[in-house]
């Protein structure tokens, strides 16, 4: 099964289609989002994992606007617990290090344990993995890369120190989608995309409706919509216990709503805190 993924081989996202589709998945390298979905799109691969939210750094905005754009449907969601890790060439010791590279959000998640290394440099890179790939790649002496433990497998570098990250608490929730309609037997979640009429109290009967239904909201994002400055559509994120209670919920709103989409139907991810 050939899933795309935003990075190249044993990044975070590959991490995260192992863990929903098993060890069997083939990679298909995509180094933007962008790309990540043309793939998914040309069916080059079957389907895609996307990012959408971090514990810490929060939501990735422009990953909404291209499932929109898309038009995919989510299938399925899963959290992975963003542990970060520094690694070089076997033999290299941490003070014989000058520089230390990888994703620059990645980089400053680790800002604590990194302060404490005055003497070593900071390089932002596209990925974590190719952080650590291209210390292989050019048998960087002195370079240290952070990212996870695949990555040092998969390229044959040494973990000098493992979870060096500030916060252990730190997940990442993909979303996993598809170009097709799929229905998910026991579904209990759903993504949607509602654009509310411009009219006092239209977010609160909205909201209301989803309460007095029994449905627990673990997301709402509002973004702008391009042309109506000011003006905002919400991804909303919806559990319930009975699906008759998302369907009653669904149809009632429409009284409040310009537009009411449903991007797809699945089973809620788990996680367990450390």
């Amino acid at each position: 099964m050939k899933i795309a993924i935003q990075g190249i081989s044993a990044c975070f996202h590959e991490m995260a289609a192992r863990e929903y589709f098993g060890n069997s998945v083939t990679p298909v390298e995509c180094m933007t989002f962008q790309q990540l979905c043309e793939s998914v799109k040309n069916k080059s691969a079957d389907f895609g994992v996307m990012a959408i939210e971090n514990s810490i750094a929060g939501s990735l905005l422009q990953n909404y606007a291209l499932l929109m754009k898309y038009g995919f449907n989510v299938i399925g969601e899963v959290y992975l617990n963003i542990q970060m890790n520094l690694m070089a060439l076997p033999g290299q010791k941490i003070e014989d290090l000058h520089t230390v590279q990888s994703h620059p959000i990645a980089l400053s998640q680790c800002s604590e344990y990194l302060w404490n290394l005055p003497h070593v440099n900071w390089v932002e890179i596209e990925d974590t993995a190719l952080a650590a790939k291209d210390i292989f790649d050019h048998h960087k002496i002195g370079v240290a890369a952070v990212a996870n433990l695949l990555s040092a497998e998969r390229y044959g570098l040494e973990v000098l120190e493992k979870r060096i990250e500030t916060h252990p608490q730190n997940f990442t929730r993909f979303l996993i989608i598809s170009n097709d309609k799929k229905k998910v037997e026991g579904a209990n979640k759903a993504s949607t995309c509602l654009q509310l009429k411009h009219e006092n109290g239209s977010l609160a009967k909205v909201l209301n409706i989803f309460s007095e239904n029994n449905i627990n909201l673990t997301k709402i994002q509002s973004v702008p919509i391009v042309g109506k400055p000011y003006e905002y559509k919400f991804h909303i994120d919806l559990e319930w216990k009975e699906y008759t209670d998302f369907s009653t919920s669904i149809e009632a709103i429409n009284a409040y709503t310009t537009s009411s989409i449903i991007m797809g139907e699945y089973k809620k991810g788990t996680y367990e805190l450390l």
